[in-house]
């Protein structure tokens, strides 16, 4: 099996983009072929090859371990591992840790998780920056003796006046030409703690007037006196996530950083940095190649890290795994599926220009997927007694649903008869509007595996509310039977039987917004906010689902597919989610 994929995992399509064609050139000109380390070895070195294994090109997935990954980290995670993949290359999982005061164990774990139930497998290729934290403080003190780097003693604010703006260019300050041994004196005591929080940084030494504002002398080592999840107190510097990423990708071997859009002002600093360690032998040549594309942006939801936050400590959802936000423990326990996901990704494909994609492309993929292995069921969500006035009192018996109308090969269930049944209060109506075909008095239509059925009446209470419809059904005509056809009728309705469903509850979930851009211009995205995202009624399910094990997923036939809820569920008393409906409803 190809690097990266786990057993069962679809094979990556090959539509062409234009990081494909760019990789594609790469490898027709041997650019990365014969690739050999220089420079004097040491502890990130030995540490990023030791588990290498040989590949044509490498990519990597780089999340900070500060929160729960959302759809659009689904689009970069099959395309970094998917490239990797189609081209016989590795794709490292790599946590760029290098923010103490935000991240934390669970998020790593549930990362990890994710891009394993997505159906990837990074293999030996996992990594954190802080694995090269010796390295990146090496690197930081070579470029202050080379003259590439000084420790700045400005206030923050001062360091931003002196910045510039986008308009005007940035102006040196008093820190700027102190000597290098001076600098590299400073950092020492940095290292060693004995400067406070704020009192003074490390900047590249570059350009301070140069039109790109990431140019002028960007910060690439702070002060944090906080204790770290992984390297617990050895540091109170930490690097910056512009300078520690080049960094990680070089050590690693990283052919191709691929990157969103907003990296694509970094990149000048990306290349400057290689350049120099490259230059001072710390580093092998060829070095990595960051190219960037467009982010995904997704219609009536939020990806943005705040409003995510937001949404749940506000109590607007009920945790960061509520099915109706866009995190993938979300999707996952809604009824999402990884090849929906993956389907999903190759479709929209990738492009250098922002665009919007439409929610209905991600449920389109998730249908094509769950209609191709989603066993079928009856349930009646709105149920109404159906009573068939004529079939004895006591008597029941078997008919025969197909698990899969397109795979015969799942067989056939049982689905029991008898006198009362359930079905959905809106298959009865006693005066019909043009085109109704179901059931109303004096009208006949097919009861779905069983008998054809006529409507006699129905039985109201004081109210003036249906509570039971009347038929008789004609013994001749069940399904499966020679004389299933001598009767035709144009309604087909489903159903359940009273004396064995399975009562249930079920969330009826749709999109968290009701407008496809929450929040747009100066709106706060919480007006957006859809009062119907959840709805949870009580089902009336045919016997088979009584024994539902959580995450089994079905198609509840008329309705859409559902998922056993794996937190909620429990043995012989499941709780279905709505992962979607059968067709698109938001486009009316």
């Amino acid at each position: 099996m190809a690097k990266n994929a786990k057993p069962g995992a679809e094979p990556v399509a090959s539509t062409s983009n234009f990081i494909r064609s760019h990789i594609e050139a790469d490898l027709a000109a041997g650019q990365y072929a014969s690739r050999t380390w220089g420079g004097k070895p040491g502890p990130a070195r030995t540490h990023a090859t030791a588990a290498a294994d040989p590949a044509k090109i490498r990519t990597r997935f780089p999340p900070e371990p500060n929160g729960y990954l959302h759809l659009g980290h689904a689009k970069s995670i099959c395309l970094n591992f998917g490239l990797a993949l189609h081209y016989g290359g590795a794709c490292h999982l790599r946590f760029d840790d290098t923010n103490p005061e935000k991240e934390e164990q669970e998020y790593v774990d549930s990362i990890q998780d994710a891009v394993q139930w997505l159906g990837f497998d990074w293999g030996p290729n996992l990594y954190f920056a802080s694995d090269y934290f010796d390295f990146m403080y090496e690197a930081a003190e070579y470029l202050i003796t080379a003259g590439h780097a000084y420790v700045d003693e400005q206030s923050a604010e001062e360091m931003r006046a002196n910045r510039g703006t986008l308009t005007q260019p940035g102006r040196p300050g008093p820190w700027r030409d102190r000597p290098a041994a001076e600098s590299l004196a400073r950092l020492r005591e940095m290292r060693a703690g004995t400067h406070a929080e704020g009192s003074m940084v490390l900047r590249a030494k570059i350009d301070i007037a140069s039109p790109n504002i990431n140019l002028r002398d960007p910060t690439i080592y702070r002060i944090r006196k906080a204790t770290h999840h992984r390297t617990g107190d050895a540091w109170c510097i930490y690097p910056m996530y512009t300078y520690a990423h080049p960094v990680e990708d070089a050590l690693e071997q990283i052919t191709h950083s691929i990157c969103t859009l907003e990296f694509e002002d970094q990149r000048p600093f990306y290349d400057w940095l290689l350049a120099k360690l490259a230059d001072g032998g710390l580093l092998a040549q060829p070095v990595p190649q960051q190219i960037e594309f467009a982010r995904l942006n997704l219609t009536y939801v939020v990806l943005s890290k705040r409003k995510l936050i937001q949404l749940v400590d506000e109590k607007h959802v009920t945790g960061w795994d509520d099915p109706r936000l866009p995190t993938l423990v979300g999707a996952r326990r809604r009824g999402y599926t990884p090849e929906g996901f993956r389907r999903f990704a190759e479709r929209i494909g990738v492009s250098k220009a922002d665009s919007w994609i439409d929610y209905s492309v991600l449920e389109d993929c998730m249908r094509e997927h769950l209609n191709e292995v989603a066993e079928r069921r009856m349930a009646v969500l709105d149920p109404v007694k159906l009573i068939i006035d004529n079939y004895p009192e006591g008597q029941q018996e078997d008919c025969f649903a197909p698990n899969h109308p397109q795979q015969p090969e799942l067989g056939k269930r049982v689905v029991p008869l008898t006198r009362e049944l359930w079905i959905e209060r809106e298959d009865f109506a006693e005066t019909p509007p043009k085109g109704f075909f179901r059931l109303f008095p004096g009208n006949s239509a097919r009861l779905r595996y069983g008998y054809v059925v006529k409507c006699t009446g129905c039985d109201k209470d004081e109210a003036g509310n249906i509570v039971a419809v009347h038929c008789e059904y004609l013994p001749e005509t069940k399904s499966g039977t020679p004389g299933a056809e001598t009767v035709k009728v144009k309604g087909n309705i489903h159903w359940v039987s009273t004396a064995h469903a399975c009562a249930a509850e079920v969330r009826l979930y749709d999109r968290l917004f009701r407008e496809a851009h929450p929040g747009a211009g100066d709106r706060d995205f919480l007006l957006d906010l859809n009062p119907d995202a959840c709805r949870v009624i009580t089902a009336q399910l045919e016997s088979a689902l009584r024994s539902t094990a959580p995450d089994a997923r079905y198609q509840f036939e008329r309705h859409g597919y559902f998922i056993a809820d794996h937190k909620d569920s429990r043995p012989g008393t499941p709780v279905f989610n709505r992962t979607v409906t059968l067709r698109d409803s938001w486009t009316k």
